[in-house]
């Protein structure tokens, strides 16, 4: 069976994006990009990895992406229809359905999710958001948190929804130069 990854940032104290989505106050630095080009290089946007010259690298964990809306609509809003043409592309949205035919939408990501892990392959990316993790919780085998150096005090939780435990096991774990910090986990089962 296929495994669900989270693989997301956030800041110190816990959202992935400002309260109206924003999210260029995350810091690029060389470290931690090298570091995601090795050894994620299908999380990086099409035009990201073109502009790298990193293109051609193939994909190592993921061939398939799961977003919510707003995470999709930044692309949308800089012309981009497809923004992981390198990988299986769904958008979750009960109101909205992406227009360009090399992305999929749905209405149910829980039943998609679940279908999609029961297909061969490699594993799932869920790239965000914090509602759309929050409601897929129960199917997150794998997080990633890439925990950045700054405090943003409100936005975009990295999981949003009610008061509910869930425990994962630390896997690993990695700190640069930079202050960035990525964090790995498993789910406990």
């Amino acid at each position: 069976m296929r495994r669900l990854t989270y693989h997301v940032g956030t800041t110190l104290d816990g959202f992935i994006a400002g309260p109206a989505g924003e999210f260029d106050f995350f810091p690029v630095s060389a470290d931690h990009l090298a570091q995601m080009v090795a050894e994620h290089p299908e999380v990086l946007p099409s035009a990201a990895r073109r502009a790298m010259g990193v293109d051609e690298l193939p994909n190592l964990r993921f061939d398939t992406v799961v977003m919510g809306w707003d995470t999709y609509r930044p692309a949308l809003e800089a012309g981009i229809g497809s923004p992981y043409a390198h990988l299986r592309q769904v958008v979750a949205s009960r109101t909205r359905s992406p227009q360009d035919p090399a992305v999929e939408g749905t209405a149910d990501a829980l039943a998609t999710v679940r279908s999609l892990k029961a297909e061969d392959g490699l594993g799932i990316w869920l790239a965000g958001g914090g509602r759309l993790a929050g409601a897929l919780v129960e199917e997150v085998d794998d997080l990633v948190l890439k925990v950045y150096p700054v405090v943003a005090g409100d936005g975009i939780r990295v999981f949003s929804g009610g008061f509910s435990v869930r425990a994962f096991d630390a896997t690993g774990s990695r700190t640069f130069d930079s202050g960035a910090v990525v964090l790995s986990y498993a789910r406990q089962r």
